[in-house]
């Protein structure tokens, strides 16, 4: 292989990179509260009463602006996104496991095994809830993400 080959084929790696970091930055950015929509700003103020405000972000998904607040109540995560209008998306906050579905709390055991469950959180988007657990397992701690439905099964 030539050394203008390589050169090249260096430069267009190192573009592609760039580009794609370039993507992810477009993608998700920290927001200011003065900086959202006025409707997004009153609903976040509306979900984020008793909760401290820990951050504030604006995603682009499909061409399709969001805007998520992060939130701490009693000392658990919550986040809440809204569309452009302040319409609510998603809310997916951190659960015992205890409080969810036996169902559900089952399959997460399940797939836990020997492993440690770390967190477990509710996630409601378009009217429907699935339950995701973050679990730590192996000697070297690999993290495994589970998500299932109420009724225990896998979702994608």
């Amino acid at each position: 292989m030539s050394k203008n080959l390589i050169i090249a084929a260096a430069l267009l790696l190192g573009a592609g990179v760039a580009a794609a970091q370039a993507r992810q930055e477009e993608k998700e950015k920290k927001i200011r509260m003065q900086d959202l929509p006025p409707a997004v700003q009153q609903a976040v103020k509306e979900h984020s009463a008793g909760a401290r405000l820990r951050g504030l972000t604006q995603e682009t998904e499909n061409g399709k602006t969001f805007y998520e607040a992060e939130l701490e109540v009693n000392g658990r995560t919550r986040d809440v996104t809204f569309d452009a209008s302040g319409k609510l998306v998603s809310l997916e906050e951190e659960v015992a496991i205890d409080s969810i579905p036996a169902a559900a709390r089952d399959a997460i055991k399940k797939a836990a095994g020997t492993g440690r469950i770390i967190l477990v959180e509710s996630v409601t988007e378009g009217g429907q809830t699935v339950y995701e657990a973050h679990i730590k397992k192996g000697p070297r701690g690999a993290e495994l993400e589970v998500k299932v439905d109420a009724s225990g099964n896998p979702v994608k």
